[in-house]
């Protein structure tokens, strides 16, 4: 009821006032925010919350479910592209814990030694198949089977130690990943033939320094192929149409183009090229953001945004402001199923600069994404779009794209029913 009365006061006030009275709802808004709460920003987003339309008689999640079996996904392509991914962020796994982890299509066990050294090995060990993440603990550099006793270097997974043996077989071992800490998460190496690592993750210098500190994560899941969420950055068409009305107008598609919220709107100019050798493997997206409100610049919202894709699920959006400094987010996409991504956006900004500017520009990043994901959880995927010239981008990224492929890379079989994973 509040945000209908403000938005019918200003349309009532016109455009002449109009400006001054938007600058006064910001300016009580970010009151009540730093009044409210000086903690970072932390939203998740569950299985069906957001994305899905509602249905009469049914609950949000049974119209989720519905909507993913009553789904035809299309000619995916191969749904574990070769690259880094996140596994969970560094704090997320303290000295001597022990996690389960399952997602590309594999079962995980992540560990950190005592010296503060993280692993990643097959969940199951080769004795008689038991969970080392459930139940299973940390001894020295290794992980206790909870079954047996037995137990494997994190380093390169051979069995050091059978407590009812006098010898450990030479050929007694568990597969170990390769993987790396990074601006503050904890990454997997993935290929689909066991290859290793071709690239190294960027380290954002002003995190690992600490000048950039975190203000705010979110999360969510997303029933699409991995390849659709970056795919969008090559899609500047559709900036305009689903971006451009305000974020006053919240993220369910049905109510964003609103005559309520027509007052303000956001232009976007954009332009995405992938990157040369040795960097082939990145592409970069230049954004420039303004926003209007009844047709005049308010330059307080100019945005310079410069995202560096690296890899099939990892982006660096660097933001800079005139006078509200710089930050970035690290979005990471992991998927968990074929067609079901977790996407953890996470915040950094200058340590000078009051929190809420950051969190605010992370909560309109969650409303604009959010509105994304409605298009991508009810979409079908086509391997011969219909494009015309202005989309030549889309079709530049998908052989972009395509080198994250092998031969070997896991494919799906032709899907007859919906989304049953």
């Amino acid at each position: 009821m509040g945000s209908e009365w403000c938005g019918a006061a200003l349309l009532a006030a016109g455009p002449g006032s109009g400006e001054l009275l938007f600058l006064l709802l910001i300016f009580l808004l970010l009151v009540l925010l730093l009044l409210s709460c000086s903690r970072p920003l932390v939203l998740r987003r569950g299985p069906g919350q957001v994305g899905y339309l509602p249905s009469p008689g049914l609950s949000r999640g049974e119209a989720a479910r519905r909507a993913r079996r009553a789904r035809r996904p299309g000619a995916l392509p191969p749904p574990y592209p070769n690259g880094w991914y996140r596994l969970l962020d560094s704090a997320q796994l303290p000295r001597g814990a022990v996690r389960s982890l399952a997602l590309l299509g594999e079962q995980l066990a992540v560990f950190r030694t005592q010296d503060g050294q993280a692993y990643v090995v097959d969940a199951f060990c080769p004795h008689l198949g038991a969970n080392l993440a459930a139940g299973g603990r940390v001894v020295g550099n290794c992980i206790e089977c909870p079954f047996h006793g037995w137990e494997f270097r994190g380093e390169d997974g051979k069995c050091t130690r059978i407590p009812y043996a006098e010898k450990v077989p030479d050929f007694a071992t568990v597969r170990t990943w390769p993987s790396c800490e990074v601006n503050g998460m904890l990454l997997l190496w993935y290929h689909c033939e066991g290859a290793g690592p071709t690239w190294a993750v960027p380290e954002q210098r002003e995190v690992a320094t600490k000048e950039w500190v975190f203000c705010g994560q979110t999360e969510h899941l997303v029933d699409a192929h991995i390849q659709e969420i970056p795919e969008n950055a090559a899609d500047t068409a559709h900036l305009a149409f689903v971006h451009g009305p305000a974020i006053l107008g919240g993220s369910d598609l049905r109510y964003t183009r609103s005559k309520l919220w027509d007052f303000m709107k956001h232009t976007w100019k954009a332009e995405w090229q992938p990157e040369q050798e040795p960097n082939e493997h990145c592409s970069r997206l230049l954004l420039q953001h303004t926003a209007t409100i009844f047709g005049k610049h308010i330059s307080l919202m100019d945005l310079t945004v410069s995202a560096r894709q690296v890899g099939p699920g990892l982006v660096f959006l660097l933001f800079e402001h005139a006078f509200l400094g710089r930050g970035i987010i690290l979005q990471t996409v992991t998927p968990l199923e074929p067609l079901l991504q977790n996407v953890v956006h996470t915040i950094y900004y200058q340590k000078n600069i009051p929190a809420i500017i950051p969190k605010l520009i992370l909560r309109a990043e969650c409303i604009q994404f959010e509105r994304d994901i409605t298009i991508w959880n009810n979409k079908q995927y086509l391997s011969k779009p219909l494009l015309v010239r202005e989309d030549s981008s889309i079709r530049k990224h998908r052989r972009w794209f395509a080198q994250f492929y092998s031969e070997k890379s896991t494919r799906l079989p032709a899907q007859k029913e919906g989304l049953d994973w």
